[in-house]
Parts: C-alpha cells; sequence; structure tokens
C-alpha cells in the first residue's frame, strides 16, 4: 500500500511540475506576444518617422538645387559638393547615438578589420560623388518635373541590381511595379520641353535625360551595395551603424568632389556667381547650406529604411515622393504640366501602389505564419526529445 501511494504521489508530482510547466510557458507566450506587439508599433513609428525624413529632405532638396540654377548659379561641382557635404549636421546626432545601449558598445566577433571598413566606405563615396555629379547634370539641364519623372525610373534599376546582391524576388505585382514605372520614364523621351520657361534645348535635353537615368541606375546600385555591407560586411543592429554608414562615405565622396571642383577651375568663378545671384549673397549662402542640410536628413530615412527593411522599400518610398516634385515645380518654377507628365505620374503612382500592395501581401502572410505557432505553443505542450 505505501508503494503505491508512493507512485501515485510521484505521477501527481509529475503532473502537477507539467502543469506548471506549461503555465510558465503560456505566461511567457503571452509576454512575449506583449513585447512584440508594443515592438512593432515602436517599430511602424520609426519607419513613419525615416519615411518623412526621405520625402521631406528630397523634394526641398531637389527644389532647392533648381533654383540654385535658375537664380544663377552655373557651377555643376558645387551643386555636386552640397549633397555629400551635409555631414557635420550629422555629428550631434552621431555622439548622442553613440554608446546607448549593450548591442553599441560590444564589438562583434565578426566585425570587420580597419582596411576592409575604409575600403568599403571609400567605394561608396566614389559611387555617391559619381552620381551626384550626374545628377546635377540632370538638373542643370532638364525642368525639374522631368527630372523628378525620370528619377522614379530608379526603382527598376534598384530591383534588378538587388536581386543579384540582396536576394530579391519578384512577384506579378513587382514586376507590374518595374514595368510601369519604365514606361513612366520612356514616355518622357518623346515629349518636347523647348516650349518650357527654361528653354531647354534638344541637345542639352538629351544630356540631361542620359545623365539621370544613368544616376539613377547609380543610385539603384549604391542602395542595393548598402544593405549589402549591412548584411555581410558590417553584420551590426545599431543606430550607429546607420550613421557610419552615411558620414563615412558621404567625406571620402565630398573629398573626391572638391578635386573635381579645384581641377576644373571652377572655385575660380565662385565669388562672381555669388555677387550676380538674383536673390543676392545672403540667399545664394542659404540656398547652399539648405540644400546640403536636406539631403543629409534625405540620406538619413533613405539608409534608415535600408537598415530597417530592405533597399527596394526605401527606394519605393523615394519613388513615392517624385511625383510631388513636378507638381511643385508647377507652382514655384512655373513648369508646364503637359498631358505626357500626367501620364508619366500617373503610371509612376500606379506603380508605386502595386509595389506597397505586394509588400502589403507579404506582411500579411508574414503575420499569419507567425501567429499559427504561437497558438499552438499555447495549446499543446513541446515533445520532449528522445
Amino acid at each position: 500500500m505505501g508503494e503505491a501511494q508512493e507512485v501515485q504521489l510521484e505521477i501527481m508530482g509529475k503532473e502537477a511540475r507539467e502543469g506548471n510547466a506549461l503555465h510558465d510557458e503560456n505566461t511567457n507566450c503571452s509576454n512575449q506576444s506583449i513585447i512584440t506587439q508594443h515592438k512593432t508599433y515602436k517599430w511602424w513609428l520609426l519607419m513613419a518617422i525615416f519615411a518623412l525624413f526621405l520625402l521631406v529632405g528630397q523634394s526641398a532638396a531637389i527644389l532647392l538645387g533648381r533654383l540654385y540654377f535658375d537664380k544663377g548659379g552655373n557651377s555643376k561641382w558645387m551643386a555636386t559638393l552640397v549633397q555629400p557635404c551635409g555631414v557635420p549636421v550629422l555629428v550631434p546626432l552621431y555622439f548622442l547615438w553613440r554608446g546607448k545601449g549593450p548591442e553599441e558598445n560590444s564589438r562583434n566577433e565578426n566585425s570587420p578589420s580597419v582596411l576592409v571598413l575604409v575600403v568599403t566606405y571609400v567605394s561608396l563615396g566614389v559611387i555617391i560623388a559619381v552620381d551626384c555629379f550626374l545628377y546635377s547634370l540632370g538638373l542643370l539641364n532638364l525642368p525639374v518635373s522631368t527630372y523628378s519623372l525620370i528619377c522614379a525610373s530608379q526603382l527598376a534599376f534598384n530591383a534588378f541590381f538587388s536581386f543579384f546582391l540582396n536576394s530579391q524576388k519578384f512577384t506579378p505585382f513587382i514586376i507590374n511595379s518595374l514595368v510601369l514605372l519604365t514606361i513612366s520614364s520612356i514616355l518622357l523621351v518623346f515629349q518636347n520641353d523647348s516650349s518650357n520657361s527654361n528653354d531647354v534645348s534638344k541637345g542639352k535635353y538629351a544630356i540631361g535625360f542620359i545623365c539621370t537615368v544613368v544616376a539613377s541606375a547609380g543610385y539603384g546600385l549604391l542602395l542595393s551595395l548598402i544593405q549589402f555591407v549591412f548584411q555581410k560586411v558590417l553584420k551590426r543592429v545599431t543606430h550607429k551603424a546607420i550613421l557610419d554608414m552615411i558620414i563615412y562615405p558621404s567625406i571620402a565622396a565630398t573629398c573626391f568632389v572638391l578635386v573635381g571642383l579645384f581641377a576644373s577651375g571652377e572655385w575660380k568663378s565662385l565669388k562672381g556667381e555669388m555677387e550676380e545671384f538674383k536673390l543676392g549673397r545672403v540667399s545664394y549662402l542659404m540656398t547652399l547650406i539648405w540644400t546640403a542640410i536636406c539631403w543629409q536628413v534625405f540620406s538619413i530615412g533613405s539608409v534608415g529604411l535600408i537598415f530597417e527593411v530592405s533597399a527596394l522599400f526605401s527606394n519605393v518610398i523615394s519613388t513615392l515622393g517624385l511625383p510631388v516634385v513636378p507638381v511643385l515645380a508647377v507652382v514655384f518654377f512655373n513648369d508646364k504640366m503637359n498631358g505626357v507628365k500626367v501620364m508619366s505620374m500617373v503610371l509612376a503612382m500606379w506603380g508605386f501602389v502595386s509595389y506597397v500592395y505586394q509588400h502589403y501581401l507579404d506582411d500579411h502572410k508574414s503575420k499569419t505564419k507567425s501567429s499559427n505557432p504561437t497558438t499552438d505553443q499555447l495549446l499543446l505542450p513541446k515533445r520532449q526529445s528522445p
């Protein structure tokens, strides 16, 4: 009788321990669900901030760049220099984020060497410098509305490079988005902007168009390379990594652009350019300063979205802002919005919506998959491995 009681007590104790373990597991799952939900809210808020920085910075920088050329600015290298040289405004933010959180202070065993980092940042800086120069030539020779619509083709280039560098998967909606954005840019080849207030000749239009398309391809490559560096080289998930990816390549790009500025001899005409600027000397300086600041605001948003999601998603948000620029250009620069531009804008927006819908489907699918295992964990105890 004593042995039977002991066996019974042992069974009851085992069941009690299993019940407590299951209760603890359910409690942990519930707590994890609450934490995950809290992180989701914070994540979407961060995404909204990054997207706002990107859209506002991009639109303001493009309009200020056009203002520089319209009011008497002629230096292609100065227009290029203001794009990467605004990094000093990020230095306070760099030291503010430095050392925050345990992941900021701990060095990963797989962290790259100093030489690898230098080569990486300098290589990205070269690409940025060349890309900024091509964008400056495009903005110099094209109406701002045409320029911004052609820039929408950068999404197609980015998707192409992401397929090879970032293992980006293509779906019917993404393919539809890329086709529409490509057609949107091609339509602009067949329009004649010579009647525009900017009086763009056919030769300058061709140069501006080619430079902008090549620059868009370079920007698409740059975004894919940044994502590749985050994943394969840096292997760090920190705020400091975002600023490193902005500051160091921008410093390298600034150095290369300064070499071009002095080698070309354009630096000699900058004083006279400032004196002859139609809005005055102070407005000349403020235009350049605020253009530089806006491009850095754009960089924070762009690199932040790459860091949190992907290069292609960052480019999609950038494409969303491009149709806004032509509308603002009509208001501030009296650009003409003809039928071809309207059709190009509609196709660009259609392509953007197509890609966003695919992102929504992917997000919904991932949530569905993640919710099912959690439900199973709440209902069934884990099997013990033999």
